[in-house]
């Protein structure tokens, strides 16, 4: 990281850290059930706050690595193979053709995570209702997620971004990776999530190396007893979230690097999508069985986004613009089947 690197991140994590103590200490200070309308109100701040950013990098996203001339504007495009041409212009003008990049490349990034994200909210629901968990306690174990997903993420995609400059062939790994997963996931459209609670391995590594109380105490995670510490059943379950969040990452992260190689700009984009997820997991547990063909979407969305990062790497390269028309339409496409064609248990349910 040079020094314009290190001043940026910075910022943008200490944003990071006051938006989310606002969220615990201001906003959600006590537990309780979190209502549709509290969801959807904080839904929308999420988002307003992540399109946000799409301006910033439009205008000022040179301050991430420095850039003060067109030698520098040169080296970053053909450092993270951009897909922009400069040629001929002067330094002002190529800032701007940059910029528009950077923040095409940050939205659609934003865009597909935040698509695939859904997948995740339906297995974190599976782990709530499997361990029993009351429902004021979910804000609670999704906050402190989350705060492990941002570090675990920032690990992830600093990690990938280096083993693609060093090893190129591994963007036709991620690209396999992802289109195994589009017809996994297809595949098993229409199978029910389920955890089993006993068996699952997160809870037997916690059973094998922690003192674990049988019973729930409430909001606490761990507690002094005897002079002994022993975790609850509640951070077993933030494990579990956890544990599931670093499987997602596995197709969600490389479905960015499909659009940006920039890792400030994939992290970026992750973290702004996954700091809306607890609002939208509370949506998603009431509208969730309406979406009929959203992993239909879903599995088209990693399909077409693996085959992507595979002819790039053949030397087709598409424009960011033309990815984020593609994926807002797939992504139009089947919000919009699912609600023209319910399926027929979703109409029967309706009709009673």
């Amino acid at each position: 990281m040079n020094t314009s690197e290190i001043l940026f991140f910075s910022s943008f994590l200490a944003v990071v850290v006051l938006l989310l103590l606002i969220d615990l200490k201001i906003a959600h200070k006590k537990d309780h059930t979190i209502a549709f309308k509290e969801a959807l109100l904080w839904s929308i701040i999420w988002i307003v706050l992540g399109l946000s950013f799409y301006f910033v990098l439009l205008y000022h996203g040179n301050w991430i690595h420095g850039i003060s001339d067109l030698k520098d504007i040169s080296k970053q495009i053909s450092k993270f193979h951009h897909p922009v041409n400069i040629d001929g212009l002067l330094y002002p003008d190529a800032l701007k053709v940059y910029n528009k990049n950077l923040g095409l490349e940050y939205l659609t990034g934003y865009l597909i995570e935040k698509s695939l994200s859904v997948d995740n909210i339906f297995v974190m629901i599976m782990i709530f209702l499997s361990f029993g968990i009351e429902e004021k306690y979910y804000h609670r174990v999704l906050f402190w997620g989350i705060l492990g997903a941002i570090i675990m993420r920032f690990v992830f995609i600093f990690v990938s971004s280096v083993l693609i400059q060093t090893f190129s062939w591994m963007l036709v790994v991620f690209g396999l990776l992802l289109i195994y997963m589009a017809v996994k996931l297809f595949l098993t459209r229409n199978k029910e999530n389920k955890i089993d609670p006993e068996h699952h391995p997160v809870v037997r590594f916690c059973a094998k190396y922690f003192s674990v109380l049988p019973q729930y105490k409430g909001n606490k995670f761990w507690i002094m007893r005897d002079k002994r510490f022993f975790v609850t059943p509640l951070f077993i379950v933030l494990l579990v979230i956890e544990f599931s969040d670093v499987i997602f990452a596995f197709d969600s992260v490389p479905a960015v690097f499909s659009v940006t190689q920039d890792p400030y700009i994939v992290f970026f984009s992750n973290i702004f999508a996954i700091l809306g997820l607890r609002s939208l997991f509370f949506i998603f547990v009431i509208i969730m069985k309406s979406l009929t063909y959203l992993k239909h979407g879903l599995s088209v969305l990693l399909f077409f986004i693996g085959a992507k990062m595979i002819i790039t790497k053949l030397g087709v390269h598409i424009p960011t613009s033309y990815s984020l028309y593609t994926i807002l339409l797939i992504l139009l496409v089947s919000i919009a089947a699912s609600l023209l064609f319910p399926s027929k248990k979703n109409k029967s349910k309706a009709d009673i």
